[in-house]
Order: structure tokens, then sequence, then C-alpha cells
């Protein structure tokens, strides 16, 4: 480690304040230390949740979300990357902001992640949700709500195709998986920690859909609207996705505006989860830069 008493730049030239006491820095070495065995831990949902942390693998995540401003706990580094000039001011910035730095082997990098050739930078984040009264449902802005989503693939796709598409919030409805789980926080490329996320049972859900004045589009496969045809961008807009296997709850599809459906020429009788969000996105955004 470098020049551990300049507070860590971001980058443009600003400095970062320390918002706790500093941290420590650390060297461990073997998988059997507490802390590591702590960290290891998060791999589990219970444990997760138990603590309200959850990791993020990779210089560019952990950056993504100190840029953000979500809370580090701790940063694990890979010693072998000493001298690395983003890694060395990503930790300094850790230690600034109360965080501690643990530097650590390979080996206990590869037990942490759960797989060869880790990255070499993990961070400790404590998780962050956003209330569904918080959600910004003015103007013109686009709102994906998803259904019992259970692939960490799909949803993390979503993530960061909402963050491409300029959504200004995820909802998670019902049972779904893990936002937080490495696999999907991996899946989003950085973007959970730039789109709003909100967790509601479909009860919470329904109720707060009853104050939207909005338009609420939902998929389903009986929808008789093409999903080109609604005029997403006269009117904020909540795109209704169903689960993966059973489509939407009918009482989700009851609250819908309109019902449509995405055409296809194939054999395939439906289009993932994912792409299908993907497709809605963009028309969405599409008929809002149209209007």
């Amino acid at each position: 480690m470098t020049d551990r008493s300049r507070p860590p730049e971001t980058g443009d030239g600003r400095h970062f304040a320390p918002t706790r006491a500093p941290g420590r820095v650390k060297e461990v070495s073997s998988v059997s230390n507490p802390i590591v065995k702590d960290i290891r831990a998060l791999a589990q949902k219970r444990h997760r949740d138990e603590t309200g942390l959850f990791l993020a693998e990779g210089l560019k995540l952990v950056g993504d979300a100190l840029d953000a401003g979500w809370e580090i706990q701790t940063l694990v580094i890979a010693r072998a990357a000493a001298g690395h000039e983003f890694l060395e001011k990503t930790a300094a910035r850790t230690v600034s902001l109360g965080g501690d730095v643990l530097e650590a082997n390979a080996k206990v990098l590869e037990a942490i992640t759960r797989r060869d050739n880790p990255q070499n930078a993990v961070g400790v984040f404590r998780r962050r949700l956003t209330p569904l009264a918080k959600l910004d449902v003015s103007g013109r802005n686009v709102i994906v709500a998803l259904d019992r989503v259970r692939d960490p693939g799909n949803l993390g796709t979503v993530l960061r195709t909402a963050d491409a598409a300029g959504a200004t919030g995820v909802v998670l409805i019902g049972e779904t998986v893990d936002p937080f789980s490495l696999e999907t926080v991996r899946a989003t490329m950085g973007s959970i920690f730039a789109v709003p996320l909100a967790k509601a049972s479909e009860a919470e859900f329904l109720e707060w859909r009853k104050g939207f004045s909005g338009l609420v589009a939902g998929t389903h496969m009986e929808g008789a609207v093409d999903y080109r045809e609604p005029r997403y961008g006269a009117q904020p807009t909540i795109l209704l996705m169903g689960n993966e296997q059973a489509g939407l709850t009918p009482s989700l599809a009851r609250i819908c505006d309109v019902l449509v459906r995405i055409p296809q020429s194939g054999r395939a009788d439906s289009l993932n989860l994912a792409v299908a969000t993907g497709v809605m996105l963009f028309e969405a955004r599409r008929g809002a830069l149209t209007l």
C-alpha cells in the first residue's frame, strides 16, 4: 500500500472526505481466518440477510459502488497486484471511508469468490433498497416491475439493461432471486449500484399501484395489443414483466392498463425474460423520445 496519508481522489481531482473513522490494512493468508470465514459466509443468503452485507467482485464494480456512494465495510485485494495504481487508490479510498483493507493471497480470494482465477479485488458492501414510495414515477420515467424473477442471470441482465435504457427503478415482486447474490451482482456489471431497486410483496405492490396514475403495461401470452402500440412517452410507465415460467399472476394482470404481446415468427412460444424486458424498455424509451 502507498501514500495512505493523502485523501484518495475520485479520478477527476476531487477528494473524498472520511465519513467514519479511518479503516485498517491487514494481511491475511489463511482461509481459516475468522474475518475470511465471515466474508465467505456471504455466499449464503441467510448470512446476507442477517448481516445486511453482500459481495461485489472486481475492481470496476468496487469503484462503481464507491462512486455511487454505497457503504463499503471491507475490501479484499490481491497481494500479487500491489502497485496497481487504481487498486492502490481504491484501497486508500476505502480506508479513508472507514472500511478495512485485507491484502490476501490467491488461495483466500479463490475461497471467497468460489472460483479459480478470481479478480484482484472483492468488496463487502452494505445492501441498499429503495422504498416504493421513493421511486421516481414523474414525467416520462419508466419503471420495470418483475413478478417472481428466479434466475440471477436474468435479473442481473435486466438491471444492466434498465440502466442502459435510463429506467428510474426496478421493482422485485414476491418471492424472487436475491439481487445481492454474487451471481446476480456479477451479471449487472455494476448497474446494481446505479438503478434504484425496490422489493415488495404482491399485496404491497397492488396497494402502491392504486396511487400510480401513469400507464401500466404488462406482457402476457394472452395480450391483444402489439407492444409497439401504447403511447409510453405520454406519461410515466410501469413495465410489468411476468415470471419466467408462469408469467404474471392473475392479480397482477388485472391491474394492467394494457396487456401487450411481442410478435414472434419462429417456433419458440416465448422470449427469455431479460430479452423481452430489453425489447419493452427500448420501445418505451423510443416512445418517450419521439413524443
